[in-house]
């Protein structure tokens, strides 16, 4: 396991200014704190409830439920508790087999006594006559497992002592007391709840809800409670045959009937999306909550079961006969609930404030960004309006844990670092240049290493109608006074065009242009240029297969609304692309401690992205990608398919051996450097992992024989901490911070090596800064030194001239994740999509055919930038 490096004091360099957080200061509780386990019965856990003392008598005075159960409808009492019981006020059900208790510090006979376990039993009555059905008693056991004095968070926070296990359960402690209140009134999903005030219905089944994130938080010498706005997605409530026919696009139920050949694909895709949903059904006189298995294969009309006096009947005539419910569209398909009943559509109702916990269809996205989107101002107003709705002073869980909390945001001191130098190539009227306010621009700018296109060829998949030979020729000129414009080198000034149709094979089309770009230049392309038409995702993950995969030829994919009759100041940009593309380079750190060729450094990044949720059996894909040369602005990538859900890289030492390899030959081939690598820095999204010192000095360093010094950062962009200038003149146009304001002091860890920073430049909304971690450094940076050195990687992503909201080659892993389901071969089962068909074999036997499927980079490409 590493141990994590302590805090090498604070940055000082940059101009220091002040600037909001929305995080707001709370004092620490003294006295004990109780941590329970509790053992219930299945429908029980989800529940909140409190168990109140009189004085000293060990007995339990009104206990009770404070929500109905979902499925049973009726509310538990609470038995008298064995007389050797005696429970604190507060006992928080937050999750299934986990309770906080907290007791606050008593004198006399107030003093807490407690045994090991406590035994109740919960009464509940049935349905039915009483006489008929009587209550039936369930047990429920609560076994104390810690007493944890408060004083270890005054310790910590204090710089005084490392974080254990038995700091986190009391900041968990905590944490359930903040959210205890809300999660009671709002629905809520982990640590953020939501209200239905100014909700917003986006179609396909989806209504948007306004909420708030909440968390406390450590920092040094106090604790604070971060708050931040949060966006819900909710299924649309109403009736469920509207929701899945608006989810469908249809507006006829009998289009979503079995008899009509309702498609099985639509039909699955229907089922993924309304999995695992709650339904409420009122037939009868009756109210009963159940939850969606499956979408049925046949229609009411058709499904048969048995009743309990042996008679055959149909779903549709069981409604109609025995339940006095006269089917409307008895040719729809059912859902199968969890008891295993099929139940109509049209009788099923969607409770509102239900968390849709499925990936959102893309053509929803911009519907959620616009909804979410506000101005730091805005936010900020937004924010102070959320600790009214919260209102911690009325909770009387937070009073119980004698927990004070600031009306006010708390104010911080930050710094605005000073933007790296860039160095451009020759012939460029600026050799050298320091953004400002995170951007730039490529006007009478050179490529520091520009490349060559020796043969290329243009394939349009857009009508001639819409995109003629007059346009084509307009685009080739422009593409190429733009690969002249920043240093590129343009062999061929008539390129071979064909029109195409994108319902064809694409493989076969572009192997096709290549031929012919080979019978016309006597060479193979280096470079293929595509025009799609709007809505082409399915063509670009083809030619992207193709390219990167199958004949090893970069690709340059533009769409045909941005490229028509396009300005320098696009062909600019796409030039940023294709000059890595072919293995140049755009621009280079000046006077940076990456480019000492004394002293050769290698920066790696590493990511890992998930299926979305409900996708099982299908893999999870991660990625390293690693610079070879001395500036460290080239670099390669590698990538891979594993089991679904797993952070860890499977095959990470693997991915360092070979870009370590590719590094030292690279250097020692190209640029003639024959220094042994001095420094290895590694970025790694989003999570710790205690393998990473292992894996890189044990593992694959010691195999190389290779000795580097190892620095291992973790970059944090999930989190909920935003920064507000607090004047105008420390903020940027946009109204956020300006690029490279930094925070160490005040908001970071009480002994850890982190900090955020805000790297780029705001848009719109509020821009989210960085976190980082240092996890391991044997280079023992100081912070300035470090931060700088994450500022300075932000500049040399290679497709902007605007400095981005992450190390460049964290970004580019995230990329290649993104890139690797185009690493299997079109119009195969090992489909990706959102509307793909999900084999009905075992989800283990899934992942071993994707993991098998999954093709390697072609050689060609190996050594490029492929990704960009």
């Amino acid at each position: 396991m590493c141990v994590k490096p302590q805090r090498p004091g604070f940055g000082t360099g940059g101009r220091t200014i002040s600037v909001i957080v929305n995080a707001f200061a709370t004092s620490v509780p003294d006295g004990m704190i109780y941590h329970y386990d509790g053992q219930f019965p299945h429908f029980l856990k989800t529940f909140t409830f409190q168990i109140l003392t009189i004085s000293d008598r060990p007995m339990i005075r009104s206990g009770y439920y404070t929500r109905e159960a979902p499925s049973e409808g009726e509310h538990a009492a609470l038995q008298p508790a064995p007389p050797e019981c005696s429970l604190s006020p507060i006992l928080g059900l937050r999750r299934p087999q986990e309770c906080i208790l907290n007791e606050p510090t008593r004198s006399g006979s107030q003093q807490l006594r407690t045994s090991s376990v406590h035994n109740f039993d919960v009464t509940l009555a049935q349905e039915g006559p009483a006489t008929a059905r009587p209550p039936k008693v369930y047990k429920m056991k609560v076994t104390q497992v810690a007493e944890i004095n408060a004083e270890v968070l005054h310790r910590f926070i204090a710089g005084q002592q490392s974080q254990d296990n038995i700091v986190l359960t009391s900041i968990m402690a905590l944490n359930v007391a903040i959210r205890m209140g809300p999660n009671n009134k709002y629905p809520f999903n982990t640590r953020s709840f939501f209200t239905d005030r100014g909700k917003q219905r986006i179609g396909a089944g989806i209504e948007l809800w306004r909420g708030y994130f909440q968390s406390l938080r450590p920092s040094q010498n106090q604790m604070y409670i971060n708050i931040d706005i949060a966006t819900g997605l909710m299924y649309r409530e109403g009736p469920l045959l509207d929701l899945c026919l608006e989810f469908l696009n249809q507006r006829d139920p009998s289009n979503l009937s079995p008899v009509r050949r309702f498609p099985d694909r639509e039909r699955l895709r229907l089922q993924r999306f309304i999995s695992n949903m709650r339904v409420m059904t009122t037939y009868g006189g009756k109210k009963k909550a159940y939850v969606v298995k499956k979408v049925s294969v046949q229609a009411a009309s058709e499904i048969r079961f048995t009743t309990r006096d042996g008679r055959s009947v149909t779903v549709a005539d069981y409604f109609r006969s025995a339940l006095n419910v006269p089917l409307r569209f008895p040719d729809v398909v059912c859902v199968e609930v969890g008891s295993g009943a099929m139940l109509p559509l049209e009788v099923c109702m969607v409770p509102p404030g239900q968390i849709m916990r499925k990936q959102i269809p893309a053509d929803k996205t911009n519907d959620v960004l616009n909804f979410s989107k506000q101005s730091p101002s805005e936010r900020l107003k937004s924010i102070r309006e959320g600790l009214q709705v919260l209102d911690y002073g009325q909770s009387e869980y937070v009073r119980h844990f004698g927990m004070n909390i600031s009306s006010t945001p708390m104010t911080v001191t930050a710094r605005i670092l000073r933007p790296p130098t860039l160095r451009y190539g020759p012939g460029s009227k600026e050799a050298t240049i320091e953004p400002r306010f995170g951007a730039w621009n490529m006007i009478q700018k050179k490529c520091y290493k520009p490349s060559v296109i020796s043969s290329w060829v243009v394939v349009i998949f857009e009508g001639q109608g819409r995109f003629n030979q007059n346009v084509a020729r307009e685009m080739v000129t422009g593409f190429i006074e733009g690969a002249r414009s920043v240093g590129m080198t343009v062999n061929h000034t008539e390129p071979p065009i064909f029109w195409e149709n994108g319902s064809g094979n694409i493989s076969g089309i572009l192997r096709r242009a290549g031929g012919a770009c080979k019978e016309k230049t006597g060479k193979p392309p280096t470079l293929i240029v595509v025009v799609l038409p709007e809505g082409g995702n399915q063509i670009y993950s083809a030619v992207k297969y193709f390219g990167d995969v199958e004949m090893g030829v970069a690709t340059q994919c533009l769409k045909s609304a941005k490229c028509y009759r396009a300005k320098p100041q696009y062909w600019a940009n796409v030039m940023l692309k294709v000059n890595v593309k072919l293995g140049g380079i755009n621009a280079v750190l000046k006077d940076s401690p990456l480019n000492n060729p004394n002293e050769p450094v290698a920066v790696m990044g590493a990511d890992v992205i998930h299926p979305a949720p409900g996708a099982e059996g299908r893999p999870s894909f991660a990625s390293l990608v690693s610079s070879v040369d001395v500036d460290c602005a080239k670099y390669v990538a590698y990538s891979g398919a594993q089991t679904g859900r797993q952070e860890l890289i499977s095959d990470l030492e693997e991915m360092v051996k070979k870009a370590l390899v590719t590094n030292e030959s690279y250097r020692r081939g190209v640029e003639k450097n024959t220094k042994p690598l001095h420094r290895l820095i590694f970025y790694r999204d989003g999570v710790s992992e205690g393998q990473f010192e292992q894996v890189l000095q044990q593992g694959a360093c010691l195999s190389l024989k290779m000795n580097p010094k190892i620095t291992l950062i973790i970059v944090g962009k999930r989190h909920h901490i935003r920064m507000f200038p607090q004047t105008p003149n420390d903020g940027d146009k946009s109204g956020n911070c300006q690029a490279g304001t930094t925070i160490d002091n005040g908001l970071g860890h009480p002994t850890e090596f982190d900090y955020y920073q805000l790297s780029h430049g705001g848009l719109l909304g509020t821009s989210r800064p960085a976190h980082y971690s240092v996890i391991y450094d044997d280079s023992k940076f100081p912070a300035d030194a470090m931060q700088n050195l994450s500022f300075a990687l932000a500049h040399v992503y290679a497709r902007a001239t605007r400095s981005v909201s992450i190390p460049a080659p964290v970004y580019y892993a995230d990329i290649v994740c993104s890139r690797a389901k185009n690493h299997y071969a079109p119009g195969t089962d090992l489909d990706l999509s959102d509307t793909a068909t999900v084999a009905s074999s075992r989800a283990e036997d899934q992942l071993q055919r994707y993991r098998e499927g999954f093709r390697p980079l072609h050689a060609n490409m190996s050594k490029l930038m492929y990704f960009m």
